[in-house]
């Protein structure tokens, strides 16, 4: 075979390759909301009052402030690590794989050192507007404590990288990304599992009503459980978590104090619900084997230059360009994060059929949350995994106008 016709084949298997992702980016994009459906504007003044509208907008903006430093910080710390990483390489009793992984712990402590004092300051911020109730000392240790997993799954990924690459030399991103996506979907399995959940105590009402709105979306039987995050946190909060047998909508303590009504904590739970029935946690896992593979591939080809990910010395370079790659296409995520969310909102429409009790819900989110329900282009870009509170509730005029009001 020819240069030329090598050239040409390889250009072949490249567009059926970019064809084929698209068309799975596509599949994952779409969703059950209306794409004709338009938002009406919101006067969010009129719905929560000028003072605190002004208040949650204060608080919102140094959050981000205190967000955007969290972003980048690390990243000037990896890149000035993966210059001079090497100098902290020495020969190791532990082989290559063994230095790799201590190379990769200490690229993480020096960015949890970094980041001490701005953490420190948002303490100090969410502490001062009531949002968080933990001390200093308990986070700094709290903090440290939490590294010890971040050590295990990085030292687990150079173990992968690594020995793929002794094997299969610039292409261990072929048989390593299968593996990545394998480990976070047993990851997201046994999350519930490894989360402590209690039973929900009272709350008759609210449990007769899981049952049927379960039953209405076609996801029966999944438990609902409480988490107990009271002592460390008054914001309220939801999720579902798990897949197959160990799926679970799982409520906050703090959602459960009194602050909201049942018929909003019923939309709270038909939007968890609706996560499930909409299969966002295997959408997710898709959508992260979607960029985990040219992500890995560009590592792969950059890293060369250091020798491969066979030897230690590419493990620097290789901390920033994960965390670098991730962060560039944060947006993306997000956006593809705020249409899910999007399509749990509309699904816990369909199924209460309480717009009043949504739109209570997401006023209400204002007062116990603190955020803007209106930022900037700029912050739902960077940061924003939902909808603006304004755009939930313009949805849920939407519905109403769609439904007779």
């Amino acid at each position: 075979m020819t240069k030329s016709s090598r050239r040409l084949l390889g250009l072949l298997i490249f567009g059926a390759l970019a064809a084929a992702w698209l068309s799975a980016a596509s599949l994952l994009w779409r969703t059950s909301v209306p794409d004709d459906l338009k938002l009406p504007k919101v006067d969010m003044s009129a719905l929560v009052g000028a003072s605190e509208l002004h208040q949650s907008q204060h608080f919102t903006l140094i959050s981000n402030l205190f967000a955007l430093c969290a972003m980048f910080l690390p990243l000037v710390v990896l890149a000035l690590y993966a210059k001079f990483g090497h100098c902290f390489m020495d020969e190791s009793a532990v082989g290559s794989i063994g230095t790799g992984m201590l190379l990769a712990m200490l690229g993480l402590a020096l960015v949890w050192i970094a980041m001490a004092a701005p953490g420190l300051a948002q303490l100090w911020w969410y502490r001062k507007h009531g949002i968080v109730t933990t001390g200093y000392a308990e986070w700094i240790f709290g903090s440290w404590l939490g590294l010890i997993p971040v050590f295990e799954q990085i030292c687990l990924t150079i173990l992968i990288v690594m020995g793929f690459a002794r094997l299969l030399r610039n292409r261990w991103w072929i048989a390593a990304v299968p593996v990545f996506v394998g480990l976070l979907t047993l990851f997201v399995f046994i999350t519930p599992y490894e989360i402590p959940l209690n039973q929900l105590d009272g709350h008759a009402q609210l449990k007769a009503a899981e049952a049927r709105i379960a039953k209405r979306e076609g996801v029966a039987k999944i438990p609902m459980r409480v988490q107990n995050v009271g002592t460390m946190t008054t914001a309220p909060n939801a999720f579902t978590a798990g897949l197959g047998p160990s799926r679970r909508v799982v409520l906050w303590d703090t959602i459960l104090d009194g602050r909201f009504s049942e018929p909003e904590l019923e939309v709270v739970v038909a939007h968890e619900l609706g996560h499930q029935k909409h299969e966002h946690l295997w959408k997710n896992i898709g959508w992260y084997a979607l960029f985990v593979l040219p992500i890995a591939f560009l590592i792969a080809r950059w890293t060369r230059r250091r020798g491969g990910m066979s030897v230690p010395l590419a493990v620097p370079l290789f901390l920033f360009l994960w965390f670098a790659l991730q962060t560039a296409i944060v947006p993306i995520n997000n956006a593809y994060s705020r249409r899910l969310e999007a399509e749990a909102d509309w699904t816990a429409l369909q199924a209460t059929n309480d717009p009043k009790a949504a739109k209570a819900l997401f006023v209400n989110f204002v007062s116990t949350t603190g955020e803007d329900p209106n930022p900037p282009a700029w912050a739902p870009f960077l940061f924003g995994t939902h909808p603006t509170e304004a755009q939930r509730i313009a949805m849920v005029e939407a519905w109403q106008a769609r439904n007779g009001g």
